[in-house]
């Protein structure tokens, strides 16, 4: 087996015993009001985000390009014309600086804005476990949060990859019962 193949075989039992600088937010708590820094180079204020739509989808991927995350993204992506007709705003957030993530998100055709978070400041606004990869860097565990109002309204704490989208957007219409 390649050693990159054998390094991606072992990433999910990592992260399994990655560690959380803080505890990550969770239902009911208020949104992180954190800037980062965007795939364009742009700071964003996510704060401002969640006044903008009724719903913000933060989630949190290791490493742009990877299989999973590619999926995840890719899940978004395929989702987004129907996650936007329900006011969701989708940003994704890694580690990757930012040319690595304009590169994943032109490849992909990502619609969405992507956090190049190399200081950590969104994730360890969240509360996202860490882990450090050999010949990878540190990592941001997969992860998801929806937020409503300025409040987190759903946790995904694993992150779901090729059933992303629906996942929301079943959370969203169950809501709405």
């Amino acid at each position: 087996m390649k050693p990159h193949r054998l390094l991606l075989a072992l990433l999910p039992a990592m992260f399994f015993l990655a560690k959380a600088s803080a505890e990550p937010v969770k239902v009911g708590d208020a949104a992180p009001a954190v800037t980062g820094t965007t795939d364009a180079g742009a700071k964003l204020n996510l704060a401002e985000v969640y006044r903008k739509q009724p719903y913000t989808l933060v989630y949190f991927y290791p490493k742009a390009g990877t299989p999973g995350c590619t999926k995840q993204g890719c899940s978004l992506r395929d989702g987004y014309e129907a996650l936007t007709k329900k006011g969701v705003a989708v940003i994704g957030v890694s580690h990757d600086d930012v040319k690595a993530q304009a590169d994943f998100k032109a490849k992909y055709h990502l619609p969405f804005t992507l956090i190049a978070d190399t200081d950590k400041a969104v994730i360890n606004a969240f509360g996202v476990p860490t882990r450090t990869v050999p010949l990878m860097g540190e990592l941001a565990a997969r992860s998801a949060y929806l937020i409503k109002d300025g409040t987190v309204v759903y946790t995904d704490y694993k992150g779901t990859t090729t059933e992303q989208a629906q996942v929301i957007l079943d959370f969203i219409a169950a809501q709405k019962n």
